[in-house]
């Protein structure tokens, strides 16, 4: 059974330079254990940055827990502020846009878990761009919302 705690467990981070959403960190629990069936991770994410653009995921559930600090949840049209305790889910093919965004004055922490299906189709909605996802070959192909070839919207040029 293997242990992992914020000085031994995998990580990932950015520095926001070419990223829209800004800089983040992660602690890729489920990556570290190697586990293929869920995702789990904690996304660590300073004053003004965001988890992504406003996406939904066509096969995989998703469900996001707040640790610490304060994030605001945009889903469609919708806002709301989300505090530790609280969680937000998302199911599978529900065509509603969601991201998170931390507008408060203090980092936020949140757990992010979903399902890992084989492959995943993922809509950005307000950015016209579709996202195709193999996970066997993690091959991405990008394109718009008429299936013609788009570059990656988290890209800044």
């Amino acid at each position: 059974m293997p242990v992992f705690n914020r000085e031994t467990v995998k990580a990932d981070s950015g520095d926001g330079d070419g990223n829209p959403c800004g800089p983040y960190s992660a602690l890729l629990f489920s990556d570290s254990g190697g586990l293929t069936q869920f995702g789990a991770f904690e996304e660590i994410l300073p004053p003004g940055s965001s988890s992504s653009v406003k996406h939904w995921h066509a096969g995989e559930d998703e469900m996001v827990y707040v640790l610490q600090g304060e994030i605001t949840l945009h889903e469609g049209d919708n806002s709301v502020v989300m505090r530790p305790g609280d969680a937000a889910t998302f199911r599978a093919g529900d065509p509603v846009g969601h991201c998170f965004q931390n507008r408060s004055e203090s980092e936020a922490r949140i757990l992010v878990i979903g399902t890992r299906s084989s492959g995943d189709v993922i809509t950005y909605p307000d950015h016209d761009r579709i996202l195709h996802f193999d996970r066997e070959t993690e091959s991405r192909r990008w394109t718009d919302l008429s299936g013609s070839p788009a570059d990656s919207p988290y890209r800044i040029d």
